[in-house]
């Protein structure tokens, strides 16, 4: 049988693994979707997609219209974003994003103004009346990307056109608790399948399977109905069976076919789509509306109004659980997300992107927030419901290991993380967290890997680049000087070369040299003999200063001898005046005496030299007079009064050095008298001793 044959008889295949967790999808699939007010803050990350992020087109404090285009389309990966109401641009920085890493990346501030005012649209009633690549340049201009989980940009997945033969469309929504696609699809059948129809027009495939489980029945209700007249699409009602919502899964479910290692599904003539990517192609190519808001299902036992709920893009999660009645605890345990495939949220600030299909906040008693990871016991169950055929124990340790080259090995990249290893292995190992870490590691790796090679490759571009110009310079040169050469030797009419030319100027340029030369040489030795009696000028000036300068000297010094004198003068006369009867007092006296004698001996000494080099000062005159031989009658008349001037300084220097001299005398008359008189005291000293010694013998006997 035929595919279609098959799938219409309800013959489906299998794929390998998968588990059956308990789906609490009660907690919300059975209300209407719930419009909400307008947040007081709206937080738009700039990069909500698999990609590059565009470039900004608005600054802070701009104001803006609802559906108004925010960011630029500048690449082929980029998706833009747009106001989800109008307001004011309060800010432009980094703030926590929605992804599992919980860094922080730039976000827009929107302040709502409560108008919601939109920017002027233009509605197409008759989508066929455009082309398909116009359809294609809509869909990019609106935003819009894979909002399955993904989050790859549409306008890339839909350019591409091979032979399709199979479009898919993803409405299984497999994973426990999400009821979101389960009610869109409910309310807004038509507009999903215009979708739908959008995307047959512009692919043109073979086929059109929808792929939704059996525990959504009001949904395949809703589907058939609405795709009954249209012969082209089939709707495939699949056992319920976790992970079937996954790419893979749901082709080889669907069709058979196995989607190779390291290949897309574009590469069997597949493409796929969910059912909410369909709803927001519908309203931007018909309504003109830019993908501004979606479903989000809200739930968990922790809420008192589990609901599915229509939110703006850039809605804080916190603002969405205030209004299904949840209660803050200590221990807050928020998941974006499902169970099986969501992550842990780093705080309630985080906004609502494109991708989010469910804000999960469960109960103490629904998820457990301990880690009570032990040793694996190699029990093989995570590898007996991989859907990806994968080891995932080998994975585990080979992640722990952080070798990179082992997991690429171990086909890592083709992991769905859909959670089902961890959800039974008895060990509680978080073995998704492993995988997750390892992937982004080896990305990032990559990542820089590719800039080095490109670095490499500009830096031996310009390399060669500065080669080539080298050579090509070296060339022109060379070229250059050859030209100037030949031009050199060239003979003109008279029969003369430039080369002659240029040795005549040569040998102009040397003569006129030569004679600036001789010019100079005159110049000097016409200055010279004024140069020599300045030259004696100033050492006879020298001479006097110097000369000067050791009378001056001379006479301090000759000041400080005499008042050194006379201090000793001093001190000998008193200690004359002690105690004559004592003999200590004259041993004493006769040390003083001896330094006295000692100093006025260095004085004299002093006083000699003195002289002798005052005697000597007539060599000032003799080198007066050499130096002023060569002078007028006038410079010798000057000479001779300083020269004069200085004997008289001598003289009075002559008379100063007599005065100590007759000082020293005096003193040492002075010195001899006391010494005299004290020897004459010291003998009747003496007398008077014996005297007495000689009456106390007598009276003894």
């Amino acid at each position: 049988m035929s595919i279609i044959e098959r799938i219409k008889k309800g013959h489906f295949w299998k794929f390998h693994g998968g588990i059956h967790p308990p789906e609490q999808k009660f907690l919300t699939n059975d209300k209407p979707i719930r419009t909400l007010d307008l947040p007081d803050e709206l937080i738009l990350p700039l990069q909500q997609h698999i990609g590059q992020r565009g470039e900004l087109l608005v600054k802070e404090g701009d104001k803006v219209l609802k559906g108004q285009q925010l960011t630029l389309l500048s690449s082929p990966m980029s998706v833009p974003i747009h106001a989800p109401t109008s307001g004011i641009i309060k800010a432009i920085k980094s703030s926590t994003i929605a992804h599992p890493s919980g860094l922080s990346d730039l976000c827009l501030f929107i302040t709502p103004d409560n108008v919601d005012k939109w920017q002027e649209r233009q509605s197409c009633e008759d989508f066929y009346q455009k082309s398909p690549q116009e359809i294609i340049n809509k869909i990019a201009n609106a935003g819009i990307a894979g909002m399955g989980g993904a989050g790859f940009p549409t306008h890339i997945k839909i350019s591409s056109k091979p032979s399709i033969n199979y479009l898919i469309i993803n409405a299984a929504e497999c994973e426990p608790y999400i009821t979101a696609d389960d009610l869109l699809i409910r309310e807004q059948s038509t507009t999903a399948i215009d979708g739908i129809k959008i995307l047959d027009y512009v692919l043109q495939p073979e086929h059109i399977l929808i792929g939704i489980e059996d525990n959504k029945p009001d949904a395949i209700k809703a589907l058939k109905k609405a795709t009954k007249d249209i012969k082209k699409i089939t709707v495939c009602v699949l056992p319920t069976k976790y992970p079937t919502g996954g790419e893979k899964q749901l082709i080889t479910a669907l069709t058979g076919l196995e989607v190779p290692s390291g290949q897309l599904p574009i590469n069997l003539g597949i493409i796929m789509q969910n059912i909410a990517t369909c709803f927001a192609i519908a309203d931007a190519v018909i309504n003109d509306t830019p993908l501004i808001r979606r479903v989000v299902t809200v739930t968990g036992q922790a809420l008192a109004k589990p609901q599915n709920v229509w939110a703006l893009l850039g809605t804080p999660v916190n603002y969405l659980l205030e209004q299904c009645g949840y209660q803050a605890t200590k221990d807050k345990n928020l998941i974006m997300g499902g169970p099986m495939m969501g992550f842990n949220l780093a705080n309630d600030q985080v906004p609502i992107i494109k991708t989010t299909n469910c804000i999960l906040a469960p109960s103490k008693q629904e998820v457990s927030s301990e880690n009570n990871e032990v040793d694996c016991i190699r029990c093989g169950q995570c590898a007996d419901v991989c859907p990806s055929q994968l080891l995932p124990q080998e994975l585990q340790w080979s992640a722990k290991a952080k070798d990179h080259v082992q997991l690429q090995k171990l086909n890592l990249f083709d992991c769905i993380d859909c959670g089902a290893c961890a959800y039974v292995c008895p060990s509680q190992i978080p073995l998704v967290q492993y995988y997750r870490i390892a992937k982004a590691e080896i990305r990032q790796q990559q990542m820089l890997d590719v800039q080095a090679e490109k670095a490499k490759i500009r830096f031996e571009a310009r390399k060669k680049r500065l080669e080539q110009e080298k050579i090509a310079r070296e060339a022109k040169h060379k070229k250059a000087a050859e030209a100037r050469k030949a031009s050199m030797n060239k003979k003109n009419e008279g029969g003369s070369s430039a080369t002659s030319a240029v040795a005549a100027a040569l040998a102009r340029v040397k003569a006129k040299k030569a004679s600036a030369q001789a010019a100079k040489n005159n110049e000097n030795s016409i200055t010279e003999q004024p140069t020599q009696d300045i030259d004696t000028k100033s050492k006879v000036a020298g001479a006097i200063s110097r000369a000067k300068a050791k009378k001056m000297a001379l006479n301090k010094e000759a000041k400080e001898n005499n008042t050194v004198v006379e201090a000793k003068v001093v001190n000998t006369a008193k200690s004359n005046k002690t105690d004559k009867d004592k003999d200590k007092d004259n041993d004493n006296d006769n040390d003083k005496k001896a330094r006295i004698a000692a100093a006025v001996a260095k004085a004299k000494q002093k006083s000699a030299q003195r002289a002798s080099s005052i005697e000597q000062k007539p060599e000032i005159q003799s080198v007066v007079e050499e130096n002023t031989s060569s002078r007028d009658e006038n410079k010798k008349a000057k000479i001779s009064a300083a020269v004069a001037k200085a004997k008289e300084k001598a003289k009075a220097k002559k008379l100063a050095t007599a005065e100590i001299k007759d000082s020293q005398t005096s003193a040492d008359s002075e010195i001899n008298r006391q010494e005299k008189k004290k020897i004459a005291i010291a003998k009747a000293i003496a007398k008077a001793k014996a005297k007495a010694k000689k009456q106390q013998k007598e009276e003894t006997k």
